[in-house]
C-alpha cells in the first residue's frame, strides 16, 4: 500500500499499522489510526481520491 495513495500510514508505529480489525468482510479498521477501508479501496485507490487529511 504506497504512502500517496495511503496517507494515514505514513509515519505511523508500526504496532499501529499493525492492529488492524476486519470488522466486516471487506471492511477494515485501523483503531490506533482511526482509519477504516474497504477492500475495493485498497485494491483501487486510484478509483477514491483522498478526501481526509493527517492533523
Amino acid at each position: 500500500m504506497p504512502y500517496n495513495s495511503f496517507p494515514w500510514f505514513k509515519e505511523q508505529p508500526v504496532s499501529a499499522i499493525v492492529n488492524v480489525e476486519e470488522q466486516s468482510p471487506g471492511h477494515f479498521y485501523w483503531p490506533d489510526l482511526d482509519v477504516d477501508l474497504t477492500e475495493e479501496i485498497i485494491e483501487h485507490p486510484e478509483r477514491f481520491p483522498n478526501v481526509a487529511h493527517c492533523t
